[in-house]
């Protein structure tokens, strides 16, 4: 039995299966319609989500399989003082997989050490995002036609920001990846992250507060919010959470083949005037989580389909 806590726990051949996987179930669908019929999975989110929640749901029911769990901690027996690793045995009798996010870092992975079921790690606190970066390598490969070969920005909330953590992790498989961190000092990628990852592995990358200037130099913006969830200092969201804003004006500096990435959900850090721009892919990223879901739903189920 497999899980997926982090975005590493898939090896690269592992990882090209399955997006190759996601690509063939975006083509055809209807193919793989009733493949997880009689199939249960169990969303656990002990913290909000809209897209990654229903994301799943959609996923499994385009499967052909049925969802059940809950949308918050509040309306589970965690609001009882119920542990994690008690609350996964249960829900193992019930469900054939899980999906879990919950605002622990590790919370995930001690679940999957208890659960007799795959546990998929659907976000813990700032730590990973496995799926989220599973749909942005999908989005990337699946417009730009490659992984390899990219100058890819990162802009916001990048001490906080699990997606951006997720994807760093990701892309340093590729050969030639290099990155520009976009982000107020006090919101810089955290140390252990350049020291562990970037600077271990030779990873060429950049540090600046100043948009304008990277924009021409880059393949992939990934823009994201200010996290004001993570800030125990109301003062200090207030004064970070409008230093970037991608507009149309910013847009005419980048290139003409550059794509626009969001995790989602958007607060005011992408103007919407650039939602009309064939480079503003955000949306599209989106409804490729549904497919890469769906994939992985069968990777850690096991089920095979002859593409």
């Amino acid at each position: 039995m497999k899980h997926l806590i982090s975005p590493l726990d898939l090896s690269p051949d592992e990882l090209s299966d399955l997006l190759a996987l996601a690509e063939d179930i975006y083509s055809s669908p209807e193919k793989y319609s009733h493949c997880c019929q009689g199939k249960k999975l169990a969303t656990l989110f002990y913290e909000p989500s809209t897209r990654t929640r229903l994301s799943f749901e959609a996923a499994m029911l385009n499967l052909g399989g049925s969802v059940l769990g809950f949308s918050s901690a509040d309306s589970s027996s965690a609001a009882k003082g119920e542990s994690v690793a008690d609350t996964i045995r249960v829900i193992s009798f019930y469900a054939d997989i899980c999906a879990m996010r919950h605002p622990k870092e590790g919370a995930p992975l001690v679940a999957s050490m208890h659960s007799s079921i795959p546990v998929i790690n659907a976000g813990d606190g700032g730590h990973n995002h496995p799926t989220q970066t599973l749909t942005d390598l999908l989005t990337i490969k699946n417009l730009k036609g490659h992984l390899d070969g990219l100058t890819i920005g990162f802009c916001g909330d990048l001490k906080f920001g699990r997606t951006v953590h997720s994807l760093i992790n990701a892309m340093v498989r590729y050969p030639n990846t290099r990155f520009i961190l976009i982000s107020p000092k006090e919101l810089q990628i955290p140390a252990y992250l350049k020291e562990e990852t970037l600077d271990a592995l030779h990873i060429p990358y950049e540090e600046t507060t100043n948009l304008e200037a990277a924009l021409p130099k880059l393949d992939i913006l990934y823009m994201t919010r200010v996290q004001k969830e993570r800030f125990f200092n109301e003062e200090d969201y207030i004064r970070l959470k409008d230093t970037f804003i991608l507009d149309k004006q910013k847009m005419q500096l980048a290139k003409d083949d550059m794509l626009v990435l969001h995790p989602l959900p958007r607060v005011n850090e992408i103007s919407t005037d650039v939602d009309d721009d064939p480079r503003a892919v955000y949306f599209k990223q989106a409804n490729f989580g549904v497919y890469v879901r769906m994939a992985l739903i069968l990777t850690l189920l096991g089920i095979k389909v002859e593409k």
